[in-house]
C-alpha cells in the first residue's frame, strides 16, 4: 500500500512542476531589412494603399493619425 502511495505522490508531483513549464516564445522568422511600405501585398490592407510605394504608405499614416487626433475630431 504504501509504495503505490508513493508513486501516486512522486507522479502527482511530477504532473504539478511538468504543468509549470513554458515552450519557448520566439518570433516569427521575418527580414529585419523589410522596409516597412513592402511588408503587406494582400487583401487586408487600407483600401488606396499600394504595396511598395514609400509616398502611399507615409499619406496613410498621417491620415491615421489625423483621424485619431481626438482635437481635429471635435471641431
Amino acid at each position: 500500500m504504501r509504495p503505490l502511495l508513493a508513486w501516486s505522490a512522486a507522479l502527482a508531483l511530477a504532473l504539478a512542476l511538468g504543468a509549470c513549464t513554458e515552450k519557448p516564445q520566439t518570433a516569427s522568422p521575418s527580414k529585419a531589412d523589410t522596409p516597412a511600405w513592402h511588408a503587406a501585398d494582400n487583401g487586408y490592407v487600407a483600401p488606396g494603399w499600394k504595396a511598395g510605394d514609400r509616398t502611399s504608405l507615409e499619406q496613410q499614416l498621417r491620415q491615421r493619425a489625423q483621424t485619431q487626433n481626438e482635437y481635429t475630431r471635435i471641431r
